[in-house]
């Protein structure tokens, strides 16, 4: 997930969004990013991080089965208030891939899969509507889910395989455009290649056929794919892959008014000013592994700059004892403020979210590779993370993946903890041996105040290794597409990922396939090698997700090493605060937010 649209093949989203913070709102999942100081020393110690790849496992049936485990004190009643920066994009499932409306989507909408997230931290894929995370068969082309029994809609009717059949199939209609489309890419074809196989959608009453969807009863939804998949229980939990009820599908309209199948249901919605969430009484816990019905509404209200929030929930009074946010950081300036107050200590965190920060080489306009690692010697990592905001913002990455996805390691080819600063020495020799002295780079950066400040410690420290760097300064609000144009005029500028769900299937390849080099495509550094995209292939259909983490690792790293495509400057983190008189409140370490399904008033 991240911050453009997404290319032939598309894998996962970034969406470039600048935050006040100065980090992006990536993705299908988007990042915060916020803080400064040392609030990063407050984080958990390697038993208890949230993170951890070992933390990420498949539940079994038994973990799949209702009601979700009671939280500690959790009372019913009462009005949880939420403060959210930007407005939602949208509510229909069908388009949902940002990390805020992500968040928001698990209180209404439930999945054929989702996660199953403990107190400590630990995430099991689980079955959602479905008894258990899925069983696959023809070497993995072939998964099968079954329904559970007592699973209803908001008008009490029954949700059966034909309502997810119809969620799926309408996926193929043109206007659903922003959401991930794993799952009718998988079934029906790469890029908008999958479209012609149900042009319209099911609205003019044509279905897939059973060869590729298959419904045989009201509990079976069988999919067929072209090519094996380990991961398909992670894709089955995007918030696209649930149930839609025909009569209610008002194609665009459905936007307004997704009509519920979870603990909560719309109560009242002003586009781009508020929300109000309310009981929705046909939801089962008895169903439901996942969530919660402890609050009796969210009031969820938009236009709250990172200050407005920080200062509302650090004063809390008032109904602000009573409010949390998703995705709104605390905000950098307010940093030392929260930190040194001792009473915020039990409602904030600080925890990695499944984004990495890079500066991206367009290997086009650098063709020499000497060039490239002698930029990502250069490349002062520290100081960076300390003008995006300091630790609580950001961690000092060392590689191309996030510790948030499974398969981790914190391997270091470039001594970026040794050198924080850049290994500018390293990067002369290189320069000298390339013959590449005072060659010129064209830095290209998004105009916010952040990135100002970081253009600044970029370029002292490339020119301290001998480049001359031309910066290029570019308007925030077309940086998206002006990175992600192929034939673009810049050397290197930022980008940003994360992973859709913790697997790297979901981060290398969009990120270094060679066949997915398009305008508005992620493979932002133009990567094309034959061998990397056959490796790619070939991890892709080991069987087992476990077995095929640490081949991505491999891979990651030999192109960090080998190709240089780019140098991962920090690992963003969020830094989030909430009010006092809420319960129940913990970090979702696959959204990168704050998870509210189990929330209640004190």
């Amino acid at each position: 997930m991240t911050s453009a649209t997404m290319s032939p093949g598309r894998r996962a989203r970034l969406w470039a969004v600048a935050l006040t913070a100065g980090a992006l709102a990536l993705s299908a999942c988007s990042s915060g990013g916020g803080g400064g100081g040392d609030g990063g020393k407050e984080s958990q110690g390697p038993g208890e991080d949230k993170t951890r790849s070992a933390n990420y496992s498949i539940g079994t049936e038994a973990d799949s089965a209702g009601p979700a485990p009671e939280v500690e004190g959790a009372k019913k009643g009462g009005t949880v208030g939420v403060l959210q920066r930007d407005a939602f994009n949208h509510l229909d499932p069908g388009q949902i891939y940002y990390s805020d409306v992500l968040t928001n989507q698990m209180l209404y909408n439930r999945t054929l899969t989702s996660y199953k997230v403990d107190a400590k931290g630990q995430v099991k894929i689980v079955g959602d509507l479905a008894t258990d995370a899925g069983t696959s068969s023809d070497g993995g082309k072939t998964w099968k889910f079954t329904l559970k029994d007592g699973l209803k809609f908001e008008d009490g009717s029954p949700i059966t395989s034909k309502d997810v059949r119809w969620g799926i199939e309408r996926l193929y209609a043109p206007f659903l455009t922003d959401g991930p489309l794993y799952i009718p890419q998988w079934l029906s074809g790469d890029g908008n290649d999958f479209r012609k196989a149900l042009p319209e959608g099911p609205y003019d009453g044509k279905h897939l056929p059973a060869s590729v969807l298959d419904t045989p009863d009201d509990k079976t939804v069988i999919f067929h794919f072209r090519q094996p998949h380990a991961d398909v229980p992670f894709a089955t939990a995007m918030p696209n892959v649930g149930p839609v009820k025909a009569e209610k599908d008002t194609k665009q309209k459905y936007d307004n008014a997704p009509f519920s199948s979870g603990p909560y249901k719309v109560g009242d919605y002003k586009v781009g000013k508020s929300l109000t969430l309310v009981r929705n009484e046909h939801w089962d816990p008895r169903t439901d592994p996942v969530r919660h019905q402890y609050a009796d509404r969210f009031e969820i209200s938009f236009g709250h700059q990172f200050t407005d929030s920080t200062r509302r929930f650090l004063a809390d009074q008032g109904a602000d004892k009573n409010t949390m946010t998703f995705t709104n950081a605390v905000a950098p300036e307010m940093t030392e403020k929260v930190l040194g107050q001792a009473g915020t200590k039990a409602r904030r965190l600080v925890e990695i979210q499944p984004y990495v920060d890079y500066i991206s080489f367009n290997i086009d306009r650098l063709p020499d590779v000497k060039v490239r690692k002698a930029l990502a010697y250069a490349m002062p990592n520290g100081q960076i993370v300390q003008q995006m905001g300091g630790t609580t913002a950001g961690l000092l990455a060392t590689n191309y993946l996030s510790p948030a996805t499974d398969g981790y390691q914190p391997t270091d080819p470039f001594g970026k903890k040794a050198h924080p600063a850049g290994d500018t020495e390293k990067a002369k020799q290189l320069l000298k041996e390339a013959g590449k002295v005072g060659q010129e780079v064209v830095y290209a950066y998004a105009n916010t105040d952040v990135q100002q400040k970081v253009a600044v410690v970029v370029t002292q420290a490339l020119e301290r290794a001998g480049f001359k760097v031309q910066k290029k300064e570019v308007d925030s609000n077309t940086w998206r597409t002006a990175i992600a144009e192929v034939k673009n005029k810049f050397d290197l500028y930022r980008t940003s990922w994360g992973a859709d769900w913790p697997v790297s299937s979901t981060v290398v390849p969009p990120l270094f396939d060679g066949r997915q080099i398009a305008d508005g495509a992620q493979n932002y550094s133009h990567l094309k090698n034959a061998a990397v995209d056959k490796e790619i292939d070939r991890i892709n259909a080991i069987p087992d997700v476990k077995k095929a983490a640490p081949e991505w690792q491999k891979l990651a790293d030999k192109i960090l090493t080998d190709e240089v495509a780019g140098v991962p400057t920090f690992y963003n983190r969020l830094f989030a605060l909430w009010g006092s008189n809420l319960g129940g409140i913990k970090y979702h370490p696959v959204y990168g937010s704050v998870d509210p399904t189990g929330v209640f008033v004190k």
